[in-house]
């Protein structure tokens, strides 16, 4: 079990348990009971690197602690 955060930069950071093997997607599933929004609607970024929701967050190379930028989009 990992725990990765999300900053929207409107002031929510939101910290999220998953696994590994979970996809950005199931990662967008679970940010968006959270938040209210529909997963279709986020997008989660690192710098300029786009995240695709069917790879894994293992291929992702994403550890305890990432921290993802989350847009609306």
């Amino acid at each position: 079990m990992i725990e990765v955060l999300a900053n929207d930069r409107l002031g929510k950071k939101i910290a999220v348990k998953c696994l590994p093997e979970d996809t950005i997607g199931d990662l967008k599933k679970i940010l968006s009971l959270q938040l209210g929004t529909s997963h279709e609607k986020l997008i989660l970024k690192k710098g300029h690197q786009i995240y695709k929701d069917h790879i894994t967050l293992d291929d992702y190379e994403v550890h305890d602690g990432f921290n993802f930028e989350l847009y609306y989009g």
